[in-house]
């Protein structure tokens, strides 16, 4: 196996274009933090794209970013945040969930595996701030696709594509990202001693409300986290974010929507560690990510029937532990009658070549993927496998 460092775009369509005279597979790697995250993807050589890296352009008063996909995320909040800004759909930090760096997360690993936090209630997931990129496809072709606006309508939405291929389609050399003024200030409810039917029903009721919560968790008593004290049965944690006076009229609404049950709170990283998955760490459990209807969070949680889990987006997603070694075909039954889907997060190499890590996809819909596969990439070069066999 050869590591191959690329910091230009030639030089990743130089290492694209030499394997495939030779007939070598790719792994895709930036900073590394996901890297077991996905199928078990058995490449021939590695090409470390970390040296992409790097802001190319920032227009604060257009909201537009573009940078270089191995630029770390904490280089990109610092640069926002400098201008009172922020990348809406609050990008998770899962490295230490799979025993890496914290903080050490890049814009294209971010993008690739889809790690949206908390606030992605709010402003959408990443596939929803993505505008365009340019890539290498598997021809060692460079191209570009998305613009720099919202609403572009040149051709095929080729960013939200790309966003969770986990870097099956191509490599990734730029990305430009639509970004959001950073609130003032920012209030945190939490209400304790709360069933999860009932805490689920009043996140969904902020959810409808006109309040624009950029964080709607639920927490069950056998999750803890220190910092939030004795929530006896569960707890509903509420994200507001606004100015002064504004925040403060909205923070009396949600009371009044909640029944003035509710407290303030002052510790908000609370949100960070739930899209962190750190609830999770150090533990040996199996955690997988389940997507459903916010509606339908409780039927699936009753029929999953998990000791350890929590709830983010409104119930929207459920984190789930599941004891090692289990193959998650009962979290699939629990899951898919109420219409969602389920991807296992970390497990154990051995788990990972015999399960299948994303939803099985059914015929029609898996000849579409490697009819698109294909498209991209006809040898088949990048990350093979890491989806889904064959692909």
């Amino acid at each position: 196996m050869t590591n191959i460092f690329a910091s230009h775009e030639a030089e990743v369509i130089e290492a694209v274009r030499a394997a495939r005279e030779n007939h070598r597979t790719l792994e895709i790697v930036g900073a590394g933090t996901k890297r077991n995250y996905g199928r078990a993807s058995h490449c021939d050589d590695v090409l470390d794209v970390s040296g992409l890296r790097g802001i190319v352009n920032y227009e604060p008063e257009e909201l537009i970013l573009t940078v270089l996909p191995g630029t770390p995320i904490s280089e990109i909040t610092a640069l926002l945040e400098s201008k009172n800004q922020r990348l809406g759909f609050d990008p998770a930090d899962w490295g230490p969930l799979f025993g890496a760096k914290a903080n050490a997360a890049t814009i294209g690993g971010v993008l690739s595996s889809d790690a949206s936090g908390s606030a992605a209630v709010r402003y959408g997931r990443s596939r929803d701030s993505l505008l365009g990129f340019r890539a290498v496809n598997g021809a060692a072709e460079g191209y570009k696709a998305g613009g720099r606006v919202v609403k572009n309508v040149t051709g095929f939405d080729l960013p939200k594509l790309m966003c969770g291929a986990m870097g099956t389609l191509g490599v990734l050399t730029e990305v430009t990202l639509r970004v959001f003024p950073k609130p003032f200030c920012s209030a945190a409810l939490i209400m304790r001693d709360i069933a999860s039917a009932e805490g689920l029903a009043l996140l969904r009721r902020i959810w409808s409300s006109p309040l624009e919560a950029t964080g709607l968790s639920y927490i069950p008593a056998s999750v803890a986290f220190p910092e939030l004290g004795n929530i006896g049965e569960g707890a509903a944690l509420i994200r507001l974010e606004g100015a002064v006076e504004p925040l403060r009229e909205k923070v009396e609404a949600a009371l009044m929507l909640l029944g003035n049950r509710a407290e303030q709170i002052n510790d908000e990283t609370i949100f960070a560690k739930i899209g962190d998955g750190a609830a999770f760490e150090g533990s040996d459990w199996d955690v997988w990510r389940v997507f459903v209807l916010p509606s339908e969070a409780q039927k699936a949680i009753a029929r999953i029937q998990s000791p350890l889990w929590l709830a983010d987006w409104a119930g929207g997603l459920l984190w789930i532990g599941v004891l090692p070694g289990n193959d998650g075909m009962l979290l699939r039954e629990s899951t898919e009658p109420t219409g969602g889907h389920a991807a296992l997060l970390r497990t154990s190499d051995e788990t990972r070549s015999r399960v299948a890590v994303f939803l099985p996809e059914p015929p029609v819909r898996a000849a579409l993927t490697k009819s698109t596969k294909a498209a991209f990439d006809p040898l088949g070069l990048f990350n093979p496998g890491r989806m889904w066999d064959g692909v």
